[in-house]
């Protein structure tokens, strides 16, 4: 059975986008390789324009590491923001990044919902120690006219993914059971505006201005963690610095700054706990 069409109010979208951002172009399309391949590519070839580029169904879309992400019409939101960003220091972009989204669908200061695993992940919370990945965010650069220019890649389950998992690393959660009525085009039109909102934010105060946001989402601290970054295979998380890299103590006693490479959560939710 063919998806059902998606309407996505355009023109609404499009003014939203505008009075916040005044020259950002939107493009919807119906199926791409992967939107921030696109916008990749045309900030080679073409002059720059900031631009929201969403598709409805992305074949060739990316994680981190080269890993795919497979969208299919309303059960994903995938789009890429190309903006320049005339900041020096770019640390913890995708933390703010998260911090936006994460606000933006779970705004209830009670009780929250959506965490954040560094660096990139949103995931949906079950319990304090059970949760399922919700989305993903995926940010690349490239230089234009206008300058270092940032392509956010964002992708989020919107609907069909209730799938249990044991721990955080297994199992994906959808849009949907935050909110039952909750389709890719408004979810875009939810997160649209925090989003332009938090690049001006970060490009004017840098990570430190979501750094207190970001703790309370904060899926690894005090976890077990392994990381790829060579002396600190094993420790355990103790939140990130203010330039966003994760602060890892290991079995010595001695507190690491992890700024990139691969984070996994070992089954076992928090420090001294037994293992699943």
């Amino acid at each position: 059975m063919a998806a059902p069409a998606l309407h996505w109010n355009a023109e609404a979208l499009r003014s939203q986008l505008a009075a916040r951002r005044p020259g950002l172009a939107l493009e919807i399309v119906a199926e791409t390789r992967s939107t921030n391949s696109d916008l990749l590519d045309r900030l080679r070839a073409d002059p720059f324009r900031p631009c929201l580029r969403v598709a409805e169904r992305q074949i060739e879309g990316r994680g981190r590491h080269g890993r795919r992400w497979r969208a299919e019409p309303g059960a994903s939101l995938t789009f890429s923001l190309a903006l320049p960003i005339a900041r020096a220091d770019w640390s913890g972009l995708s933390l703010a990044v998260g911090v936006a989204i994460a606000d933006a669908l779970d705004p209830s200061t009670a009780a929250h919902r959506i965490g954040l695993k560094w660096p990139n992940d949103l995931w949906l919370l079950d319990t304090p120690d059970h949760g399922r990945k919700l989305g993903g965010i995926l940010i690349e650069t490239a230089p234009a006219a206008a300058g270092r220019v940032a392509v956010i890649g964002i992708g989020l389950n919107i609907t069909g993914h209730h799938t249990a998992g044991s721990d955080y690393g297994s199992g994906y959660a959808s849009v949907d059971e935050l909110d039952p009525t909750a389709d890719a085009p408004t979810t875009l039109a939810r997160i649209a505006t925090p989003l332009l909102d938090a690049v001006e934010r970060f490009e004017q105060a840098g990570f430190a201005a979501f750094h207190e946001r970001f703790a309370v989402r904060d899926l690894l601290v005090g976890r077990p963690v392994r990381t790829t970054q060579p002396g600190v295979a094993e420790g355990v998380a103790e939140g990130v610095t203010g330039d966003g890299a994760l602060r890892v103590r290991t079995a010595d006693g001695r507190l690491h700054a992890v700024a990139s490479g691969e984070v996994s959560v070992r089954v076992g939710a928090t420090a001294g706990a037994a293992p699943c």
